[in-house]
Formats: C-alpha cells, structure tokens, sequence
C-alpha cells in the first residue's frame, strides 16, 4: 500500500503529491461561486417584481379586500375560499361572466397563435429565396414588432373609426363591400378588430424565430430532395416543417402565453369597458379589480389564471417532450 504524504500547514506541496493545495481549492471555490454571483442581481429583481407581487396577490385572494379598505388592505377580514367559490360558480353572475370571458380568450387565443404561425412561416419560407429586395422585405415585416405597442394600438383605433376610419373608407366607400359603415369597435366586429391588430403585430415574431431556425437547416437536403423529384410542397412538408418542430414547439408556447395574458391591446383599443364579444380575461380581471373595486375577487381569479397557464404549459411540454423521444426512437 502507498501511502501519500500530505504537506504540513503553511507548506507548499510537494510536486509529486496528489492532494489539493489550499490555494488550488481557494480559486475552485471562486470558479463555481462566480455565476451564482453573477445572477444575484437578476434573482433579486426577479424576486422583487414577479415573485413579492404574485404573493401578495395570493394572500389578497383570501380576503375580502373592497374599496372600504384600500388605505389599510391588512386590515381586510378574511374570506377563505369564498372568492373562489364566487368566480367559479357558473350559475351567478360573476362566475357566468368570468366563463363567458374565458371561452372568449379561448377562441382569441387559438386563432391569434394559429394565423401568427401561419403568416410568420408562410413569409419566413419564401423570404429563403435569394431576389432583389429581400432585405428591405425584411426590414419591413420587422416594423409592426419594433414599433411601441401603446403607438400601434393607438393608430389602429383611429383606422377602426366608423366615420372618419381609414378601414371604412377601403371597404365601403372605395370598394363597396358593406352597405354602410361598420362599428368596429363596438359589438361583434370587435372580436374580429381585435383579432387583427394582435395578428398584425404578433405575426413578426414568428417570422423572426422561424427565419432565424431555418438557417440550421442545410441546403443539400433541399436540393437532394429536388434532384429526387421532390417539389416544393413536399419539400415543406419532408423536410422543412420536421426540421423546425423544436423552433415551433417553443414559438406556439410562447405566443399562447402572450395572447392569453395579453392586456395592452384590449385596453388601448377599447378602453376600461371592453365589448362582450371582445372581453378578454385580463380585462375582465382589471374590470373585476379596478372598476367594481373588488379587489378579492380579482386576486382571485388571477390566481385561477395562473393555475390554468401553469397546467397547459406542463401538459404541453409533457406531450411535446414525449413526442420528441418518440422521433428520436
């Protein structure tokens, strides 16, 4: 047996020995401590804007929080689970208008992330194609996501305007599609006005990501197929849309989160009073909170909101994850 001398304190090691010196096991310490300090300052913002707010938010769900005690919300009397009772009951007023509002996000949800996808790959596809201008193309299909939220909605406002809009004036008194002017901004034709600005400045971000995950894909397969008599249809669909599954199984998840939660577009384009074929969750919660003053109730059904965002994404990256092992076997 072998046996390795370890230096005395204060000593230097011996150059044959194979124990660690304390030097050696200081500048260790320092490598791994290092990235933990680095994201330190991030963890605490993390923690003082996202994590204090969501549990003040829970612990305000339990209480019956009104407009009489806003100055002290402490002082507020426990409630339980009654605001939970109360916006799930479908059979009362507050909950038949939270479900009502849900179906309604639902739906806006589902064609928003689905026509976002399809026009952001549709033009990420073509754009692949090398011709005089596509630089500029680019360049201006990026101009609805770099502009200001707040700046766009506002200017699509103006053109949903029944009198002096510019959408009326296209449809009716250029091209005679409609018998009159429409209200856009009221009634059933919100839905479909609000459906087209949050496409209108969503389907760039889909653009980008998928551009950006068709670079990964080499050009030998395409012209392989091409030689093999492939067209461009099945190329799309051998080659093209395979290829990108990891890029849209993240893009979808992410455009689902923004649509659901999405505040600024109802409320810029409606104001406080979002129509009923229009009234999203996040609206229908600011009404719940800010305008009844029911403070509770509105903690409380943003709570139930982020239960059901959380049980998608896990069921959703659950399916997802199984479905990538099942192609890799």
């Amino acid at each position: 047996m072998t046996v390795t001398a370890q230096p005395a304190v204060g000593e230097e090691a011996l150059p044959g020995a194979t124990g660690p010196t304390p030097r050696r096991r200081t500048g260790r310490v320092r490598r791994i401590a290092l990235p933990y300090l680095l994201l330190l300052p991030a963890l605490l913002l993390e923690l003082l804007v996202h994590l204090v707010p969501m549990v003040i938010g829970i612990v305000m769900s339990f209480k019956e929080l009104t407009q009489f005690y806003i100055r002290d919300w402490g002082a507020a009397p426990w409630a339980g689970f009654d605001n939970y009772s109360l916006s799930v009951d479908f059979d009362a007023p507050v909950g038949e208008a939270l479900l009502h509002s849900f179906f309604v996000t639902c739906a806006f949800t589902v064609l928003s992330v689905g026509l976002c996808w399809l026009l952001g790959t549709t033009a990420a596809v073509y754009m692949q194609e090398t011709f005089r201008g596509r630089g500029f193309l680019r360049a201006i299909f990026l101009i609805p996501y770099a502009l200001p939220v707040y700046a766009a909605v506002i200017t699509w406002a103006f053109m949903f305007q029944r009198d002096n809009g510019l959408v009326n004036h296209v449809l009716h008194d250029q091209l005679g599609l409609t018998d009159s002017p429409s209200f856009w901004l009221i009634g059933d034709n919100s839905f479909v006005a609000l459906l087209v600005v949050s496409v209108w400045k969503g389907w760039p971000f889909a653009f980008l990501i998928v551009m950006a995950g068709l670079q990964n894909i080499p050009k030998e397969l395409y012209e392989a197929a091409a030689i093999d008599g492939a067209g461009m249809v099945q190329q799309i669909r051998r080659i093209t849309l395979p290829s990108l599954r990891p890029v849209n199984q993240v893009l979808v998840l992410v455009l689902f989160l923004w649509t659901f939660n999405d505040f600024n577009t109802p409320y810029v384009l409606f104001g406080k009073a979002a129509p009923e074929a229009a009234d999203l969750i996040s609206i229908h919660i600011y009404q719940s909170s800010f305008v009844t003053w029911n403070f509770g109730t509105g903690s409380a059904m943003s709570v139930l909101l982020l239960l059901f965002l959380l049980v998608v994404t896990g069921v959703y990256l659950a399916l997802t994850s199984r479905g990538r092992r099942a192609a890799d076997v």
